[in-house]
């Protein structure tokens, strides 16, 4: 990291921030934020006045620092006299002195709506809302790029996490043969109860569906397989452990933007999405012919963590699965500390944590002091995740986002904005069914009814037309 480096060139200088969004992730970039010398919280966002209240306080600025406005003149007038301005209208902030938005909603149409207004004023961006950036996140990239700005994935996101590793590791010449992230649930085995638990954000879930109840026999399953009986296992671990929290559709939005990021994709439109412990990683996700699973190089995963009550984690973590193509490099990957896989032919290089806004002020920094964004060098629309009927939905039913229970989801090659393509999941977050879907079916824009003056659907078009 020579990030701090890179900002001692701007020694006396601060940048400033807006925040647009005080939800979890959003309240900890401002409260890192304000632990920054070179950072400045200029203003929040949200709709919700209470909201803004308790994101300043969990954040640590005082409540006489904090000025709540109604329009921009009298947001400028108060800015001037140095306090942070609170809004309910987010698109205030575009007319503030401010360097940076930060973009967390989680709306994919206000997303879209406020980028586009950041850019027009000369700001850069932050994009925590990954919703917005899963649909159109190329073309807003380009178009900030026409207009000498900067607009950019998070830092402390899984998704950002993970690009900056994988090219990290291709600058060093590694192969990547598999990368991904580890769900934030994590599946704990307690060996003397004879139980599997679901834990995730910090505590055991409460319901006792969370909790599976094992034989003597069906233990086995839970321990650090072989090679000999790792397809077993892994089918065994996946039926036994079918009542636990399953993978979502929100697991696979950062993963989508990871791999339009990298150029990986995925083995199969659901992802291989096993039960793994950590040093069973690097021999599973990795070609058949060094005795994994995967049929192909290059794959985008998910995996559910597994562990004994009392071993670190990797929930919440990403990882990667490399090569050195260089036998004396590839030996010392395998013998300095990486996991590999039996034959010592591939390694497992991983973070086991992300820290969401904590880690968002070098995002920040590097934006606005710098004029760089955080993310890879490439940005291509190549998949996006759609969703399928999991039971039979009626004309008029609105379609929820990504943790809708009725809706699987898919990672697919992505389609322009058609009839009969594939309609991505958060351009189908809110719309009304406009005819039955059976279950199994795959929802298409056909299914709904494009919604008048939608900034995210013309986006998404003008994205189109620029990949032909």
């Amino acid at each position: 990291m020579i990030y701090h480096k890179l900002y001692d060139l701007y020694k006396g200088k601060t940048t400033s921030v807006g925040l647009i969004g005080t939800g979890h992730f959003g309240i900890a970039v401002i409260g890192q934020a304000v632990l920054q010398p070179q950072l400045k919280v200029g203003a929040v966002a949200d709709k919700n006045e209470d909201a803004i209240w308790n994101a300043a306080e969990k954040a640590g600025i005082p409540r006489e620092s904090l000025s709540f406005c109604t329009s921009v003149e009298e947001a400028k007038k108060q800015q001037e006299k140095g306090q942070v301005i609170a809004v309910t209208d987010p698109m205030i902030l575009m007319d503030l002195d401010l360097d940076t938005i930060v973009e967390a909603t989680g709306n994919p149409e206000a997303g879209a709506r406020h980028c586009i207004a950041a850019m027009n004023h000369g700001k850069h961006i932050v994009m925590v809302n990954k919703e917005t950036d899963s649909c159109v996140g190329p073309i807003l990239k380009k178009m900030a790029e026409e207009k000498g700005v900067v607009c950019t994935p998070v830092d402390g996101d899984q998704h950002g996490a993970l690009m900056q590793m994988i090219q990290w590791a291709r600058d060093l010449g590694l192969e990547v043969i598999s990368a991904g992230k580890s769900r934030d649930a994590e599946f704990i085995y307690d060996r003397e109860k004879k139980t599997v638990t679901v834990y995730c954000d910090g505590g055991i879930t409460i319901p006792e569906t969370v909790t599976a109840c094992l034989s003597e026999q069906e233990c086995r399953y839970m321990e650090t397989f072989q090679d000999e009986n790792m397809e077993a296992c892994l089918k065994a671990r996946k039926k036994l452990l079918a009542q636990l929290d399953p993978r979502g559709g929100f697991d696979l939005c950062e993963m989508v933007i990871a791999a339009n990021a990298t150029g990986l994709q995925p083995e199969t439109s659901l992802l291989l999405d096993e039960i793994l412990r950590t040093p069973e990683i690097p021999m599973v996700l990795c070609h058949e012919k060094d005795g994994g699973i995967l049929k192909k190089e290059g794959v985008i995963e998910v995996v559910t963590n597994l562990h004994e009550k009392g071993e670190a984690g990797l929930g919440g973590g990403v990882f990667l699965v490399v090569r050195s193509t260089n036998p004396y490099s590839q030996m010392i990957l395998a013998t300095k500390g990486c996991l590999s896989n039996t034959e010592g032919n591939v390694s497992l290089i991983y973070r086991p944590y992300h820290l969401c806004g904590v880690e968002a002020s070098s995002t920040l920094l590097c934006a606005g002091l710098l004029g760089i964004d955080t993310g890879s060098r490439v940005y291509e629309q190549n998949y996006d995740i759609v969703q399928e009927a999991k039971v039979d939905l009626k004309a008029g039913e609105v379609m929820g986002s990504d943790h809708d229970p009725r809706l699987l989801t898919h990672m697919v090659p992505a389609s322009p904005v058609s009839g009969r393509g594939p309609i991505p999941a958060h351009m189908l977050n809110g719309k009304t069914l406009i005819c039955d879907v059976p279950k199994g079916t795959v929802i298409t824009y056909d299914m709904v009814e494009e919604p008048k003056d939608s900034v995210l659907w013309q986006l998404r078009r003008k994205q189109d037309e620029m990949n032909k």
